[in-house]
């Protein structure tokens, strides 16, 4: 997948090129919503309202604008033969629900086995971010971000663990508050070795 340059009319997804709708559709779409919804966006509190949505959108959604390869392309070899867990957690991220476009908030825990090179650790959150601003599922999410370390870096293994709090069961449907939900993707030795992912588990969960 191309990264693609900001307000550039078209992207990129599962590599099918999608003409992107200009400003001026988008913000009509959301004058569109706000009638639907019950309101009148020309009132004075909603005039300005279409243009803050479709430039906070551009904001929220902007993981369809970067290419994780381009994060994950530079690693490092000089390790001093380390080849132990490197262990990221609690990166906190900030997702849509591509059924509903309400929030997903949660924390992700990020593990792997290095095979000779490393990331830098600013990375594995920038790939956490890259994924978590689009429209998600949180399954989709877990092993999206698996696939992407496993397939640049080419690690032993890939252990992540997503938790996280879905605003369509809070704020519609069922209506319950502070449910959370956990997935979990292994790669490699990680998948194999039911030992190493009690190991990435119990680093998660130790304080």
């Amino acid at each position: 997948m191309d990264a693609i340059v900001k307000n550039f009319p078209q992207v990129v997804e599962s590599d099918r090129v999608l003409d992107r709708p200009s400003q001026k559709e988008a913000e009509d779409a959301v004058r569109v919503l706000l009638r639907w919804a019950g309101d009148d966006p020309q009132r004075e509190g909603l005039l300005d309202t279409p243009a803050r949505v479709a430039k906070a959108y551009r904001e929220l959604f902007a993981g369809y604008d970067m290419n994780p390869e381009d994060v994950l392309g530079r690693t490092f070899e000089e390790v001093s033969g380390y080849d132990d867990i490197v262990l990221v957690r609690d990166i906190p991220f900030y997702s849509h629900c591509e059924h509903h476009m309400v929030p997903i908030i949660g924390k992700a825990h990020v593990g792997y086995l290095p095979n000779g090179r490393v990331l830098g650790l600013s990375k594995i959150g920038r790939v956490v971010e890259i994924f978590g601003r689009r429209l998600q599922t949180q399954e989709a999410m877990t092993a999206q971000i698996a696939n992407a370390i496993d397939d640049s870096l080419r690690p032993r293994g890939v252990a992540v663990m997503i938790e996280a709090e879905h605003m369509c069961m809070a704020m519609r449907g069922v209506q319950q508050q502070g449910a959370s939900t956990l997935t979990t993707t292994f790669t490699g030795a990680f998948k194999a070795d039911p030992a190493e992912q009690v190991r990435f588990m119990t680093m998660v969960r130790s304080r």
